[in-house]
């Protein structure tokens, strides 16, 4: 009997997936599908300072990866979304050099889109789940 796919939701932002009708992430198997995390404040609204809304969306995306039990180290995939790629990939990979200090990296994919709901990053990944003891 296959087994069903498990949501997860970090603690206290439960209410902005509900308000959006999605899940912050899906365990299937081993693998964590993590949902778009972006940099919002704790009232839901786009911090203004770029560097600092990369460094909240990676923040963001900590915590569903905690409520997975998984960590950074766990990440096999990422794909990035920025609105202005040419002028905020320097900002974006400093921040990344900071998240991601050393060899092994993860695969890493960079969209340009021209709209985010009022941010202008976003990141989504795939993790496989440590092995549950």
């Amino acid at each position: 009997m296959p087994l069903k796919n498990e949501t997860i939701f970090p603690a206290n932002r439960h209410a902005l997936y509900e308000a959006h009708g999605y899940s912050a992430a899906v365990r299937a198997g081993d693998l964590v599908f993590i949902s778009g995390q972006v940099g919002s404040r704790d009232d839901g609204s786009a911090e203004p300072d770029f560097r600092k809304q990369v460094q909240l969306a990676f923040e963001n995306l900590d915590a569903v990866l905690r409520a997975a039990g998984c960590s950074m180290d766990d990440i096999v995939d990422v794909t990035t979304f920025h609105t202005d790629p040419e002028q905020q990939f320097a900002t974006v990979m400093d921040v990344k050099k900071d998240v991601f200090p050393s060899a092994p990296y993860p695969n890493w994919t960079a969209v340009g889109v021209n709209w985010l709901s009022g941010f202008d990053f976003e990141i989504k990944v795939i993790a496989r789940a440590p092995a549950q003891t």
